[in-house]
């Protein structure tokens, strides 16, 4: 074991409280272990008599290799959408093609986001996955599909593009990810002041 993975263990190393204890047994007696991508969580029940104390171990795995080395199996990555100080907002996944499997989706209305007219407008992705090139486009929100769309700005990584005029409306960015990774469409519904 590491020295950071020592300091670590002995940080989150701790006798839970006897209804924390019940929850935690309770949660690994049905899955064995709480995981998620980089932390795994799992009570051992051997060092408690009963149901009254247990003790939580927590572990931390350091990713490694490039920018898109944890990419997810199964679906595209989460693109989030912000302006420049703001909150990002995840998009909502349209059609997307990744790792030779995909899903057909319709036009869709997209994620709330309130910015300024022509404010800058650029992606955050998790996790990162690097870009071959990208696409947005904007329709008023009240329509049903990209007839009439008007360009907000395609070309290679970085994304990055002006809010358009003010009005309520559906953006989609669509990426196509660099090493046949596969492609995906986002959507978000900017309520532009």
């Amino acid at each position: 074991m590491t020295s950071a993975a020592t300091s670590l263990r002995s940080r989150f190393v701790r006798p839970a409280t006897p209804l924390l204890s019940i929850v935690l047994i309770a949660l690994t007696a049905c899955a064995g272990s709480i995981d998620t991508p980089g932390v795994s969580l799992a009570v051992d029940q051997s060092s408690a008599p009963g149901l009254t104390t247990a003790v939580a171990t927590a572990s931390v795995e350091a990713s490694a290799g490039p920018p898109g080395a944890a990419v997810s199996p199964d679906h595209p990555p989460v693109v989030r959408l912000h302006a420049d100080g703001g909150d990002p907002v995840a998009g909502q996944l349209g059609t997307f093609i990744w790792a030779g499997s995909g899903s057909d989706s319709a036009w869709l209305r997209g994620a709330p986001l309130a910015v300024g007219a022509g404010e800058p407008l650029s992606i955050e992705m998790d996790p990162s996955v690097p870009i071959a090139d990208w696409r947005a486009r904007y329709v008023p929100a009240s329509a049903s599909d990209p007839a009439g769309a008007a360009d907000l700005g395609a070309g290679p990584a970085p994304i990055a593009f002006a809010a358009p005029a003010t009005g309520a409306w559906t953006v989609e960015i669509a990426i196509r990810f660099d090493g046949d990774l596969g492609s995906a469409s986002y959507f978000w519904r900017l309520d532009v002041r």
